[in-house]
């Protein structure tokens, strides 16, 4: 059932929360799929919900940087810096766990990702849920596992809904304004490596770092860490997703606004720069499926910054299973 924000709403859904249903929330990200973290049967339904793997750890959302300790360890000073400046908002810092963070939620990895979102509806749900003597959520993306993440409340419903219960709850939010999924940097060693871009950008660590900090970028070949979305398939629609070639009549097209439409070809999305075209990105696949089309070229964007992000996930939507 998807229901609008307001107070009474929001705390009924934290209390839902507590009970050990599940709620689907928006973030500035894309919508997750909230559960109790430290209730095992809230947790295991989000794995049969999503269909999946019980060995890919869950990322816990709080509400404020105070509860970090309630989780984490051994913080590094420039996981600390990390935090300060970039939470609230989409990042998340794996982390050395404490004894809070079980095996059900972190794959029986000795680490847990953490993170702070930044709508505010999330907020204020995790305030509510924490006010009622919750300590944290898990909330990965309110999709089925290796399909396209949801931004809208509507999108969740289409994909989720048939496998919710009638006592759990959708909350609208409106449309997720960053469109992909937050940026997961690696602070359980002496230098940070980021494991998933994001809408905080590798330039971004850099400048908050200092030149002095040697900053990794993930090594697919050594998965020493496991994090969300770290498969080289995942972010897939049903239509065929290409990064190359000319689109015929009948086939999606995704480009930055500029890129004359191919005749016959059905324009998906037109983004201004590449803040747009992360935010439309998703939309634009779940749209390619809702008309039933075989195949979407896309015209990937160019230079760093979040068009890395966006690359990642085109990539991975775009690769042969």
């Amino acid at each position: 059932m998807i229901i609008s924000e307001n107070k009474k709403l929001i705390s009924e859904a934290a209390s839902k929360l507590k009970l050990g249903d599940l709620v689907a929330f928006p973030t500035e990200t894309v919508y997750g799929l909230g559960a109790d973290a430290i209730n095992k049967k809230a947790v295991a339904r989000i794995y049969e919900v999503k269909g999946r793997p019980t060995d890919h750890p869950l990322i816990v959302h709080i509400s404020s940087i105070k509860n970090l300790d309630k989780w984490a360890k051994e913080i590094p000073e420039y996981g600390l810096t990390l935090a300060s400046a970039f939470w609230p908002g989409p990042m998340t810092l794996i982390l050395p766990r404490t004894n809070l963070a079980k095996n059900f939620i972190t794959g029986g990895q000795d680490n847990v990702g953490i993170r702070i979102p930044a709508h505010t509806l999330a907020l204020e749900l995790l305030n509510e849920f924490e006010n009622k003597g919750g300590l944290g959520v898990v909330a990965p993306s309110a999709n089925r596992f290796g399909a396209v993440s949801p931004t809208t409340a509507s999108a969740v419903e289409i994909e989720l809904g048939d496998y919710l219960d009638d006592m759990d709850l959708i909350l609208d939010g409106g449309p997720s304004l960053v469109g992909i999924e937050s940026t997961i940097i690696d602070c359980t060693k002496s230098l940070p490596t980021v494991l998933r871009s994001g809408a905080i950008t590798y330039e971004m660590i850099t400048e908050i770092l200092g030149s002095t900090i040697d900053i990794k970028r993930f090594n697919p070949e050594s998965m020493e860490v496991k994090a969300p979305g770290m498969l080289e398939s995942h972010y897939s629609p049903k239509a065929k997703v290409l990064l190359s070639g000319v689109p015929l009549p009948g086939d999606g097209l995704i480009a930055i606004e500029s890129f004359q439409t191919p005749e016959g070809v059905i324009r998906l999305a037109s983004p201004k720069n590449n803040e747009d075209y992360a935010r439309l990105l998703y939309e634009a696949l779940r749209l390619a499926d809702s008309k039933e089309l075989k195949r979407v070229y896309t015209i990937p964007p160019t230079g760093g910054g979040i068009a890395v992000a966006i690359n990642d996930r085109l990539t991975k939507s775009a690769f042969e299973k």
